[in-house]
């Protein structure tokens, strides 16, 4: 599925909560890869598993309720899940950074930013704090942030949203990560913004030749980043192939819909498609396909037997009974 040799692999991740009303199995035997220089863009609706799939990576989950059941994290062919907390900490924020999906829950509010940017940098590059604070001086001159000598003393409320999130960057790549995973890093951002946050990541894993996954709802942060895209549906993996192919010939209905419901100003639209239906509980998947309640094309198959990811074309993978039919169906 991936061209070049992989940076970070997931084979078959299984992370579930346990509650008291039942087991939710949020991520539920997903797997992927990502190379240096790469983007993947992992996407879906809310609750599809994308975040607890990048929290799993960074072994973020809260346990309890959460647990990693199975699986293997491979970052350089080392198996993640096998370290210790002592060796997962040298890694997490050093070589496998993340951006947080609200700046203003991420950033403690009670600290500088330059304050939070130099505990990382000192914490991870063995150098002294004022060589720290010079490192972040120049981390928020290399995002944007105009007076960086000045914005390195100030709390992250003095800040605007967009301020706060080349923050959360800065602090992401002060140690030059080779993996940077990015969960909805553009969500609440006025349009200009967040055109200025993907110009910057684009720019920034050209100069450092990282990987990226771009976590995200929307496609057309994807259109715009993503090299390769993996479509994530009630904890599991439906669809995975290169950008460009998942645009021009998606094969599960559930990608078609979401490709149908970006407004496209052009054709004259009245009302966006919408999928009807919503994400089932991942507490109580229906039986069969996940996807079927909510297909138009499902037959009795799809609500009685769970498709597997196949290959369908090189790079091109689909979890559907009906992907041919989807396909014809436009």
């Amino acid at each position: 599925m991936i061209a070049r040799e992989p940076l970070l692999e997931v084979r078959d991740l299984r992370t579930y909560f346990y509650t008291d009303e039942g087991v939710g199995r949020a991520v539920d035997g997903v797997s992927f890869a990502v190379g240096k220089g790469e983007t993947l863009g992992i996407v879906g609706e809310s609750g599809c598993g994308k975040s607890v799939s990048a929290l799993s990576v960074m072994r973020l989950v809260a346990d309890p309720p959460g647990r990693i059941e199975s699986g293997h994290i491979l970052f350089k062919g080392r198996d993640l899940l096998a370290l210790d907390e002592e060796e997962m900490c040298r890694i997490r924020g050093d070589d496998i950074a993340m951006i947080f999906q609200e700046p203003m829950t991420s950033l403690n509010p009670v600290l500088t930013c330059g304050f939070q940017i130099v505990e990382s940098v000192v914490l991870h590059q063995q150098v002294s704090k004022q060589e720290a604070r010079n490192r972040a001086i120049d981390m928020l001159d290399l995002v944007g942030i105009p007076a960086p000598q000045q914005r390195i003393d100030e709390y992250p409320h003095q800040l605007s949203g967009g301020m706060r999130q080349r923050v959360m960057i800065a602090m992401a790549l002060s140690c030059s990560p080779d993996v940077l995973i990015a969960d909805e890093p553009t969500t609440a951002l006025d349009v200009t913004i967040q055109a200025q946050i993907l110009e910057l990541l684009e720019a920034l894993q050209e100069e450092l030749n990282m990987a990226i996954l771009m976590i995200t709802h929307d496609l057309g942060v994807i259109a715009e980043v993503a090299d390769r895209v993996a479509v994530m549906y009630a904890g599991r993996i439906v669809e995975y192939a290169e950008t460009k192919a998942l645009f021009a010939r998606p094969m599960h209905p559930y990608s078609r819909g979401l490709l149908r419901s970006i407004p496209r100003l052009n054709e004259g639209q009245q009302r966006l498609d919408i999928i009807p239906g919503m994400v089932p509980d991942a507490r109580a998947f229906p039986p069969g396909c996940r996807f079927a309640p909510r297909c138009a094309l499902a037959d009795d198959r799809c609500h009685q037997q769970e498709p597997q990811l196949t290959e369908v074309g090189t790079g091109h993978s689909v979890s559907c009974w009906k992907a041919d039919e989807a396909q014809e169906a436009g």
